[in-house]
């Protein structure tokens, strides 16, 4: 008997192209009220996606509102989806993607910003490194001693990397960074 030749499975399905995994920062405003951050991060979880930054004021007082800014990577279609389903939350407001406002040329890219404090300790040669490359970076000295540094750098979180790269071999100790805040360019508002 012979026996009919099975089609690999492949030939049933359409295979889905793999798309680039990008970077975006959602900017979005909620009530400020018990919960919401669970229910809005709850989404991210629920579709496996990491967040790479949070941050999350009240920026409206009186109205009872707060900002939470959410950078994270994936799938340009799954982020499509996470942001129609933050839409639907009750207590959301709006949800703006601040990576897709700008145009093709960057004229319009989001301005972002972050704070790190970063101990470094160190003796000798490297705590003058140390010194000298914070000056470059703009950084203050917040503590010191005979042992060690505090410093205080804010900017964009490439700039951050990069300094924390460069403490590393110089006696970096511990970091701490506030995640991005972000806005958009121009007069308009979220």
């Amino acid at each position: 008997m012979n026996q009919p030749v099975q089609p690999p499975a492949s030939a049933y399905f359409i295979t889905p192209e793999k798309e680039a995994n990008e970077t975006r920062t959602l900017a979005v405003l909620v009530d400020n009220e018990p919960g919401v951050l669970a229910r809005v991060i709850g989404l991210f979880s629920g579709r496996g996606y990491n967040i790479e930054s949070l941050t999350v004021s009240e920026t409206e007082h009186e109205k009872h509102l707060s900002r939470i800014t959410v950078v994270t990577r994936g799938a340009p279609h799954v982020i499509e989806q996470l942001k129609s389903q933050l839409d639907r939350i009750v207590p959301v407001h709006r949800v703006v993607d601040l990576t897709r406002i700008g145009g093709a040329n960057g004229d319009n890219d989001p301005i972002e910003r972050e704070l790190a404090i970063l101990k470094v300790a160190g003796q000798g040669d490297k705590r003058v490194e140390a010194l000298r490359l914070a000056d470059v970076f703009r950084a203050k000295v917040i503590d010191s001693s005979i042992e060690h540094f505090v410093f205080e750098l804010t900017g964009r979180p490439s700039k951050l990397d990069k300094f924390v790269a460069i403490m590393q071999p110089l006696g970096l100790v511990e970091v701490c960074r506030t995640g991005v805040a972000a806005l958009s360019r121009g007069k308009d508002g979220m």
